[in-house]
């Protein structure tokens, strides 16, 4: 360190002290600052010697206190006549209530001391032995459950209970039923395993825990949430369960749910209500009731990336398209026309609310995404009314429909709503309108047939490839040969082009190229169709592969699951670039896909008359596989594997047809042939023509007003 360093470094410090020291608070600052921060601890225990306070103080209650509790329990309470004279009463976890000869309350609180009468809570006087926190414990319980009797009214018997669970089964759901809330609480898929972390258990698409949904009733001015209520489950068959509370005066309100046996994914779900009218319960002026749903979406599958971007809100507007939100980062949206049908959708699996007439219009939908959560995938809200009329006794009718996004059966399930067109199917992203198509009209339809007489998917992806190389073999053989035609006039257009070299003589250039074309009856332009036949199946079976569950599970060879990828080494590290790039595997299928990408791209290119002649196209030509690759590695190995077999079969036909079908002596023998017969020009031929012939007279006009204007 020399002499100018080490004076620089000394003057940045004594500046540095020099601030600070002048900047120092006085003492009259420091003594400030410390009255505060005791004011600020005094507060605080201020707070808390209050909340003390409070907790110990006993709530009396004043004679109309006693009077609003006597009067709530023999209105909402359960009556018992059975005796010399009427006794009501009001139950729940903490105070049992009576009211006896119409007047006389008895009764007691629970506290964590045990039971307190309650006319020793009235009088003041308390047995020996009582804490004065259970006390005022126990104060505070019974005013407590004043303010419930007032706004729950019928309704508040149900804010406490013990919650129990029923079931209801077929052959492939299991339904559990929480007396809490009267709601499906879980829903297990029994066919279909839970592949995270190698869980061999079946796929749960919702427990208690993640899912919760409720209607929400007005009464006068209060609003309740019948998700406070504790339901009695009564089996009215095997296959339906009614969730119901008595409200007394022979007036109940209820949730039936009904699963068909079989192999039925739906679940009926009535509202229904009786005697609601007469016993007033409900305002008669009330015509809507909300509806909330909320869901925490559990993973199911080992990769989280397709799991993930796969999942979504989805929603149908009555009498109009399905729309969703964007699956890949938070979203929120409110539809302005009533809505047909929700649905949570996850990449397999689907929980769908169906609606009998429609939601109201106004439905808020939110979606959370849980990137960091190892267990869940998305956070998901629905918010909605549906009409409510007092008078009836069935409010309103649903069908959840709660199982996989296979499109036979989400297809089948039109035939709850014979109004419109449900469209459940468009939950499956199959593509665009063209790629669509393909899939549903050709793909699906094949690939359906083929598995029900093949169990090995692996077989059926090959005969598949198979069948859609037969469809486009008539195509692929009219490329092959045109491509040879190219070849036989490589040599002739070379000649042509070195005849009339330059810019000045592009338009005679190509005039002769084109008549050159004619005479051989060589089409340029025909090489493409298959290619531009190809591309859309190709795409099509892009959409297809990851989104088909019927690959779920299914092993073939070395791949145990043919939606996931093939991992065929893989590593915890997290190494920079490679690690982003490969998701910390090497899928196998991929890697073959790729060398069958390059051997094909290298004998189409040797195919190709002047196709080594552009080193930046061939550049690119390779590169295309490698870029492939990267992508593909992270895509379902069925995809991958379909790829592979279709570029392998590529190869094999083309070296069949060079090799048997399409000779290049032969090609140039029928040209010469061609050439010497009078030949009518094809309708694309003669467009091409006239347009050159227009082109040059353009070009001479131009020419001739140069000219005449030097």
């Amino acid at each position: 360190m020399d002499k100018n360093t080490l004076v620089g470094i000394l003057l940045m410090g004594a500046v540095i002290f020099g601030f600070m020291y002048l900047n120092r608070p006085s003492e009259e600052q420091l003594e400030a600052q410390r009255q505060e921060q005791l004011q600020r601890e005094a507060d605080a225990q201020a707070r808390r010697d209050a909340e003390a306070a409070d907790a110990m103080r006993i709530q009396t209650l004043t004679d109309a206190d006693l009077t609003t509790l006597r009067n709530a329990v023999k209105l909402y309470g359960k009556a018992d006549n059975s005796g010399s004279g009427a006794v009501y009463s009001f139950r729940s976890d903490a105070i049992d209530l009576r009211v006896v000869n119409d007047s006389v309350l008895e009764g007691s609180v629970m506290t964590a001391g045990g039971a307190i009468d309650i006319n020793n809570l009235i009088s003041g006087k308390f047995a020996d032995g009582t804490e004065p926190r259970h006390a005022a414990a126990a104060s505070r319980t019974l005013r407590d459950a004043i303010s419930d009797l007032a706004r729950y009214k019928n309704f508040a018997t149900h804010l406490s209970g013990t919650e129990e669970t029923v079931t209801l089964e077929n052959e492939v759901l299991a339904l559990e039923l929480s007396t809490k809330g009267g709601q499906i609480s879980g829903v297990r898929l029994k066919q279909y395993d839970c592949y995270l972390n190698h869980d061999t258990t079946n796929v749960v698409l919702w427990n208690g825990d993640t899912n919760e949904y409720f209607f929400t009733l007005r009464s006068d001015s209060q609003k309740f949430d019948t998700s406070d209520f504790y339901f009695t489950a009564e089996a009215e068959s095997d296959t339906t369960m009614l969730m119901k509370l008595d409200l007394g005066a022979d007036a109940w309100w209820g949730i039936r749910y009904t699963l068909a046996q079989g192999d039925d994914y739906l679940v009926k779900m009535d509202v229904v209500q009786h005697g609601m009218a007469d016993a007033g319960i409900i305002p008669s002026g009330v015509s809507t009731m909300e509806f909330t749903w909320h869901q925490k979406m559990l993973r199911n599958e080992e990769g989280r990336v397709f799991e993930e971007r796969n999942s979504a809100i989805y929603y149908k507007e009555s009498g109009d398209g399905v729309d969703d939100l964007n699956a890949m980062d938070d979203d929120k949206k409110e539809i302005t026309n009533p809505l047909k049908w929700i649905a949570f959708k996850n990449q397999f699996f689907s929980s769908v609310l169906i609606a009998d007439k429609s939601f109201n219009a106004g439905t808020k939908v939110t979606q959370l995404d849980l990137k960091s959560d190892p267990v869940y995938l998305k956070d998901m809200t629905a918010k909605s009314q549906v009409n409510y009329s007092v008078a009836r006794d069935s409010i309103a009718s649903f069908n959840f429909y709660l199982g996989p996004n296979l499109y036979p059966a989400l297809s089948a399930i039109d035939r709850v709503s014979p109004d419109e067109d449900l469209e459940l199917t468009r939950l499956i992203p199959l593509g665009w309108s063209l790629f669509r198509w393909i899939n549903t009209l050709i793909v699906i339809p094949v690939f359906t047939f083929l598995g029900h007489y093949i169990a090995n998917y692996g077989i059926i992806i090959f005969l598949l490839t198979i069948f859609i190389k037969i469809i486009l073999f008539p195509f692929t053989y009219k490329s092959f040969k045109s491509q040879a035609k190219m070849r036989v006039l490589a040599p002739e257009i070379k000649e042509i082009n070195e005849k009339y070299p330059g810019q000045e003589n592009a338009m005679t250039r190509q005039q002769k190229t084109m008549e050159l074309y004619n005479r051989a009856g060589a089409n340029p332009m025909s090489g493409c169709l298959p290619l531009l036949l190809q591309m859309p199946i190709l795409i099509a079976m892009f959409q297809f592969f990851p989104s088909c569950i019927e690959l779920r599970g299914e092993s073939f060879l070395w791949a145990h699951d043919l939606s996931a990828p093939d991992a065929i080494i893989s590593w915890d590290a997290d190494i920079p670039l490679i690690s982003w790039a490969f998701d910390n595997h090497l899928s196998l299928f991929c890697l073959l896909m790729t060398a069958t990408n390059i051997i094909y791209t290298r004998i189409n290119m040797q195919s190709q008359p002047g196709g080594n002649s552009m080193p930046g196209m061939k550049l690119m030509s390779y590169g295309m596989p490698l870029i492939f690759f990267f992508w593909f590695n992270n895509y379902a190995s069925g995809l991958s594997y379909y790829y592979f077999l279709s570029l392998l079969i590529t190869i094999i036909q083309t070296w069949a047809i060079r090799k048997w079908a399409v000779d290049d002596k032969k090609v140039r023998a029928e040209m010469l042939a061609n050439a010497r017969k009078p030949r009518k020009k094809s309708g694309f031929m003669a467009r091409l023509e006239e347009a050159q012939r227009q082109q040059q007279a353009m070009m001479r006009q131009q020419q001739n007003q140069k000219g005449k204007k030097r």
